[in-house]
């Protein structure tokens, strides 16, 4: 099972963290190892003083394929659910400065918090209006719409699938709208797909 990830989807995101807007898909990966098991807290790691939340929708891969045609894109993915890409911003800082890659601010274990449920694909009326939002102690923090990412799913699917094979249970990432932010100790997240409550988490 791999993490694929996707950077840079949403307009709102990039004005914020003041980048370009990308032509394609921005893409990198995280390891098993950064998946962190449902409902277990997130530890924050040393190397780090500023953590960051990013909430996004992930699909869940369901069949084996490479170079993918985007009309047929919707048929490899069965699920979708939230998962947090927690990102060590202090250090994606110095790296991107560096011109160097991301992975160390990305990649770091638990760094991948996924949803205690997936819900079936057919159980969504349009795949391009899907409403999902973060709350950080309560506070809504993030909102975001499937319809606005710039590479929706099917254009990321086929995209991905040219350089790298999907495999049954892979998780694709598919990136975070605004209200990106740094988290404390103590902080309680939860994450809503609609307006059910699917992924929380606590902050330690």
């Amino acid at each position: 099972m791999k993490i694929i990830c996707i950077g840079r989807n949403y307009a709102d995101h990039i004005a914020e963290l003041h980048n370009e807007v990308p032509s394609a898909p921005v893409i990198f990966l995280k390891p098993e190892t950064a998946l962190l098991q449902r409902g277990q807290p997130f530890f924050v790691p040393e190397f780090s003083q500023d953590i960051h939340h990013e909430l996004e929708l992930v699909l869940r891969v369901c069949k084996n394929g490479r170079h993918i045609d985007e009309q047929f894109a919707p048929t490899y993915f069965d699920a979708i659910g939230l998962g947090i890409d927690f990102t060590a911003r202090d250090l994606q800082s110095e790296l991107k400065k560096k011109g160097l890659p991301w992975e160390l601010a990305k990649a770091f274990d638990g760094s991948a918090p996924i949803s205690q449920t997936f819900k079936p694909v057919a159980e969504f009326a349009d795949l391009a209006n899907i409403n999902f939002h973060l709350t950080v102690n309560g506070e809504t923090r993030q909102t975001g719409n499937s319809g606005l990412m710039l590479h929706p799913f099917a254009r990321i699917i086929s995209f991905v699938s040219k350089y790298i094979s999907l495999k049954m249970g892979d998780l694709i990432f598919t990136g975070t709208p605004a209200g990106v932010g740094p988290v404390k100790l103590g902080d309680q997240l939860e994450g809503f797909l609609e307006d059910e409550k699917i992924l929380e988490l606590g902050i330690r």
